[in-house]
């Protein structure tokens, strides 16, 4: 990627006694280095991406370490990747995005946990759970209790996230149990500072290899019959084991409050917005202390039987704050103090909503009836006005405008390589009319809104071609599988090519090759530009996705034979191809290869050289796309067809003429999807190309001279 994290990674080196300061989930890349971990892998995805993308660009430093890093092709790959610490003592961390990256990792994670570890393993996972979430709103919590992994929920302040991974590794190893760290959006970006350690070199490494390798022990293979043996040891030693280490070393908080009488039992994770809810309700002041105690579950599997029930005990109430459902902490709970034969009343999801996220004003909407019945001598009253005053100003806004608010999806960026793309679908559906189309993860998931509104389905990461075999036997027309080589390589290969050609079947595949696995954060591929492709055609300022063919050569080493590659601008070209694509006499898989660099990271490229020579005085020349006012109809045909961001509308200059009329403001890239959508489409020949020269040449400064003239001359006729 063209993104630099110099400044992140100067922080990695930060020493015993320095101050750190920074975001949350680069203060856990840090507690990994002080911890001694051994190898770093994973797969990158929101909101954890930052931790591979750093280590990924620290390796020069981490060398030195001699801690390995891996960037995995897969969730699956770098859970196997854990397979190290069975045998050996290494300790190991692994990262993705859940719940989606768990479910990919779900077999390896089990083959895992059935033998146990004796390096410490710890799976840092971003929980994409709540308002800015990403993916399907499951939670990790079930694969910790199928499987018999930790799992970690610290609360969100730095101090405590470093010590929560220190201990994970602990933890692990104490128990032989792999540990998930689950980090919240909010968690991942929160900002703070806290007291570095010297990073540990770990004691096999890279630099200290193995002379020989483990001895042959068939205890741990997750292989039967020893695999009955591992269920046992789960109940009978790990988890009693990591019960006795979350005791001793005070994983779990305890906070004392004025109220002893009633209590709440929180996830380590909610911690802060918590705290906020009770200072809303008047029960907790500016310093976080609160006035209700309570129990902070940084790590929620598994829990310690007696430090719940001992919190519970001779208390009226107790309120469960856990996030998501099903209810898994809750029920456990209850379950536990019925067997104490414990009579403390128990709420949680009973005032609380069983999914969605759970921001102050949830937590503050579940905690005044429980304050209300359990403390009806504190004045409840300012926190149902203030959650009476927020309604009123959401439906008051909702008056004042009198009508909703015009939807505003999310799309493409300017210059995507991937909406031409879907212009030309769209224009190809009008000759050969509607057809079933399977979506993938990805930036071309923006096609399913508007002004395109295109996929079926979603099933996963590089799943469309794969999703649709159940469709297409059905169908008149051929169906259309989209993903992007992001995907591509993730899944769709194996799961999508290989059984589509094993199968015979006959569809049609769309492979956005842009260089990058763009969504999570433009990483490279395997079918990444190299780095001199990328400085050799810098001065060129065009794709650079032609100069690696690593998809087409793995495609047709695979046995396809219908294959075109075509770049997405072109959008008659593509147009075309699509056609071809349906209505081809070729019965098998088609796969079409929509060739177009990533728009970011091609602006990342060439902004800076291009910077370097307007400093230098040289010539450059930008282009610049526009509309004719005089000539452009208004029917807007041109929006419809592009959804581009900077082609918009403004008031016809015409006194006589009422509709808009399309204009191109300021951001435009120089793409050309306008006017190559105008051509394919034959719409309204209202599109112009400019040229702006910066430090033109003395012919070009004589040229514009005479044409200034000329231009008067006209105006005075």
């Amino acid at each position: 990627m063209e993104v630099s994290f110099h400044q992140e990674i100067a922080s990695l080196r930060l020493g015993a006694g320095d101050a750190f300061h920074g975001e949350g989930i680069l203060a856990i890349t840090k507690a990994l280095l002080q911890s001694g971990v051994a190898y770093v892998g994973g797969y990158q995805g929101a909101p954890v991406s930052h931790l591979l993308d750093v280590m990924v660009q620290a390796r020069p430093y981490l060398d030195e370490l001699g801690v390995h890093v891996e960037a995995c092709a897969n969730e699956a790959s770098a859970a196997a990747m854990l397979g190290a610490s069975i045998h050996y003592p290494l300790r190991g961390a692994v990262t993705w995005k859940s719940i989606v990256g768990t479910n990919v990792a779900a077999d390896a994670l089990s083959n895992l946990a059935s033998p146990g570890v004796t390096g410490g393993a710890l799976i840092v996972v971003g929980e994409d759970y709540g308002e800015g979430a990403s993916v399907i709103q499951e939670r990790t919590h079930a694969y910790a209790l199928k499987s018999g992994l930790c799992l970690l929920d610290p609360r969100p302040d730095l101090p405590a996230m470093v010590r929560m991974v220190e201990e994970g590794f602990a933890l692990s190893e104490a128990s032989n149990m792999p540990c998930i760290l689950e980090l919240r959006i909010r968690a991942c970006h929160v900002r703070g500072s806290f007291e570095a350690r010297d990073n540990r070199a770990p004691a096999v490494s890279t630099r200290q290899l193995l002379e020989n390798p483990a001895a042959f022990d068939y205890m741990r293979l997750a292989h039967p019959p020893v695999t009955f043996r591992h269920e046992k040891l789960k109940s009978e030693q790990r988890i009693p084991a990591a019960r006795r280490f979350i005791v001793e070393r005070g994983l779990n908080e305890q906070f004392d409050g004025s109220h002893s009488d009633v209590g709440i039992i929180v996830q380590g994770g909610l911690y802060n917005a918590l705290l906020r809810a009770l200072q809303q309700v008047g029960l907790a002041d500016a310093f976080g202390v609160s006035a209700i105690p309570l129990l902070v579950l940084n790590v929620t599997f598994p829990l310690v039987p007696e430090q719940v029930a001992d919190f519970c005990l001779g208390k009226r109430a107790v309120l469960v704050v856990e996030e998501g459902q099903p209810d898994y902490i809750e029920q456990e709970i209850a379950t536990l103090l019925r067997r104490r034969d414990i009579q403390t009343r128990l709420h949680g999801k009973d005032l609380l909503p069983m999914g969605g996220e759970y921001t102050v004003e949830v937590l503050a909407q579940g905690l005044v009836p429980f304050v209300t019945e359990h403390l009806p001598a504190h004045d409840a009253a300012p926190a149902r006005d203030w959650l009476a005053g927020n309604a009123a100003r959401r439906q008051a806004a909702a008056q004042a405008l009198q009508s909703p608010l015009p939807a505003r999806p999310p799309g493409f960026c300017i210059g995507c390589p991937e909406r031409p793309v879907f212009s030309a679908l769209k224009l190809a559906q009008q000759q050969i009319g509607p057809v079933h189309i399977a979506a993938d993860i990805g930036c071309h998931a923006f096609g399913t809104f508007e002004p395109f509104s295109m996929g079926h389905s979603i099933l996963g990461y590089g799943m469309s071609l794969a999703s649709r075999a159940g469709v297409s036997p059905m169908m008149q027309r051929r169906t259309l599988a989209i993903m992007g080589d992001g995907g591509f390589w993730h899944n769709g290969l194996l799961t999508g090519v290989q059984s589509a050609l094993f199968n015979g079947d006959d569809a049609v595949l769309l492979i956005f090759k842009n260089g990058y696995s763009s969504a999570t954060g433009t990483q490279e591929l395997i079918s990444t530009p190299a780095g001199a492709d990328k400085r050799a055609a810098a001065d060129r300022q065009r794709s650079l996705t032609h100069t690696n063919t690593t998809i087409e050569s793995t495609l047709q080493g695979l046995g396809v034979q219908w294959l075109r590659t075509v770049h997405t601008y072109e959008v008659a070209t593509m147009r075309a191809t699509l056609i071809e694509a349906f209505t081809s006499d070729f019965n098998g898989l088609k796969v079409i290869v929509a060739e177009g660099e990533c728009q970011l990271e091609r602006q990342r490229r060439i902004k800076p050289w291009i910077a370097s020579l307007l400093k230098q005085g040289e010539r450059v020349v930008r282009v610049k796309y526009g509309v004719d006012e005089d000539v452009c109809n208004g029917d807007h045909a041109c929006i419809r067809l592009s959804g581009c961001p900077t082609l918009t509308l403004k008031d016809n200059p015409d006194p006589l003429k009422v509709d808009p009329v399309a204009t191109v403001i300021d951001g435009c890239v120089g793409c050309g999807l306008c006017g190559e959508n105008a051509h394919a489409a034959t719409l309204c020949p209202s599109f112009y190309r400019a040229e702006v020269v910066t430090h033109p040449r003395w012919h070009e400064r004589l040229l514009d001279s005479l044409r200034g003239v000329f231009v008067r001359a006209l105006r005075a006729a």
